[in-house]
C-alpha cells in the first residue's frame, strides 16, 4: 500500500509540475470568466448561454488535460525508461498502472475544481440587456491570479522551489479566496431589478463532468500503454465524439432490436449521461443527488473496464 501511495503522489506532483497543466488551468478559467463579459442580447437566455458555454469549456479543457497528463504520466516514462526502473523493484505492473491513474484522477480533480469555481463565477456575473459587466469582480479575480503567479515566482527565486507546481497550488487558494470575496462583498445586477445569486446546482453538474473526465483518463491511460500522445489524443477524441452521438448512432437501432447496435451502445460511453446543463433551466429548484450516485457507479465500472484493458496491454509490453 505504501508503494501504491508513493507512486500515486509522485505521479500527481509530476503532473502539476508540467507547464502545459498550468497554462491549461489558467487559460480555461480565464476564458470562462470572459464568457460573462460581452453583451449577448439573447432575448433573456444570456444566463443559460453563459452556463452552458462555461461547462463546455470545463469539459473540453478536461479532455485535453486527461490526454496530455496520461501521455506525460505513462507514455513518456515508458519511452525514457523510468517505468522500467520502477518496475525493477517489487512493484507489479497492475499496481503501477492503477497508482498512475490515481495520481492522474487527483490532478484532474484539481483542474476540475478550478474550472468549477470559474463556471460558478461566470454564471453569477452573467447579465441580460439591462445589466452590465462587473468590472470590480473581474479585477478581483484577475488580481488573485496575478498574486498566485507572484507568490510562485517569489518561492522560486528565494526558496528555490519549482515554479509551476507552486503556481498551481497558489492558484487554487487565490481563486477560491477571490471568488469568496466577490460573492460576499460585491453586487451584480443580472437584469432590471434582479440581483445575481450563486447557482449551487452547478456543483453536481460539475461533479458529473469530473466523472466523465475520469472515464476519459482511464481510456487515455490504456491507450498510453502502447501509443504516443498524438495517437492517444486521436483515439480519445474519436471516443468522445462518437459517445456524444451514441443515442442517435446506436440507441435508436438498439431500441429496434439490433444486436450490434446494442453491443456498441453498451461499449461506447454515453457522455450525454454526464451533460445535464439543459436540466438546470427546466425550472427545478433541486438537483437529484441520487442520479449523481448512479453516475459515479457508471463511471467506476467503465473506468475499471478501461483500466483492465490497459493492464492487459501493459502486462506484455516490452519495456527494455
Amino acid at each position: 500500500m505504501r508503494q501504491f501511495r508513493n507512486i500515486a503522489v509522485n505521479a500527481f506532483m509530476e503532473l502539476i509540475r508540467q507547464p502545459i497543466f498550468l497554462l491549461l488551468m489558467t487559460g480555461s478559467v480565464l476564458f470562462e470568466i470572459f464568457l460573462a463579459v460581452p453583451y449577448y442580447f439573447a432575448f433573456g437566455d444570456e444566463m443559460k448561454l453563459v452556463k452552458t458555454s462555461a461547462l463546455a469549456v470545463m469539459l473540453l479543457s478536461g479532455l485535453f488535460g486527461a490526454v496530455l497528463s496520461a501521455s506525460a504520466s505513462l507514455a513518456r516514462e515508458i519511452r525514457s525508461g523510468t517505468a522500467l526502473a520502477v518496475l525493477s523493484k517489487p512493484v507489479g505492473r497492475a499496481q503501477f498502472l492503477l497508482a498512475k491513474f490515481a495520481g492522474l484522477a487527483a490532478a484532474l480533480a484539481l483542474l476540475a475544481y478550478v474550472n468549477m469555481v470559474g463556471v460558478m463565477l461566470a454564471s453569477w456575473m452573467a447579465f441580460d440587456a439591462y445589466g452590465s459587466t462587473n468590472l470590480l469582480a473581474i479585477g478581483i479575480f484577475g488580481g488573485g491570479i496575478l498574486l498566485a503567479y507572484a507568490l510562485a515566482g517569489f518561492s522560486n527565486f528565494f526558496l528555490r522551489r519549482p515554479f509551476v507546481s507552486d503556481a498551481v497550488i497558489a492558484m487554487v487558494v487565490m481563486i477560491t479566496l477571490a471568488t469568496f470575496i466577490i460573492f460576499q462583498f460585491t453586487h451584480q445586477m443580472q437584469s432590471l431589478g434582479e440581483q445575481a445569486k450563486v447557482d449551487w446546482r452547478l456543483v453536481p453538474a460539475g461533479i458529473l463532468i469530473l466523472f466523465a473526465l475520469w472515464i476519459l483518463a482511464a481510456v487515455a491511460l490504456a491507450c498510453s500503454t502502447r501509443l504516443d500522445m498524438i495517437a492517444t489524443l486521436a483515439i480519445c477524441s474519436a471516443v468522445f465524439l462518437v459517445g456524444l452521438m451514441s443515442d442517435y448512432f446506436f440507441g435508436l437501432p438498439a431500441a429496434k432490436g439490433s444486436w450490434w447496435a446494442s453491443t456498441l451502445y453498451t461499449v461506447v460511453p454515453n457522455w450525454q449521461l454526464f451533460w445535464l446543463a439543459d436540466a438546470l433551466e427546466t425550472g427545478k429548484n433541486t438537483f437529484q443527488w441520487a442520479y449523481v450516485g448512479k453516475a459515479l457507479g457508471y463511471a467506476v465500472c467503465y473506468a475499471g473496464a478501461a483500466l483492465a484493458v490497459g493492464v492487459a496491454l501493459f502486462d506484455d509490453r516490452e519495456l527494455s
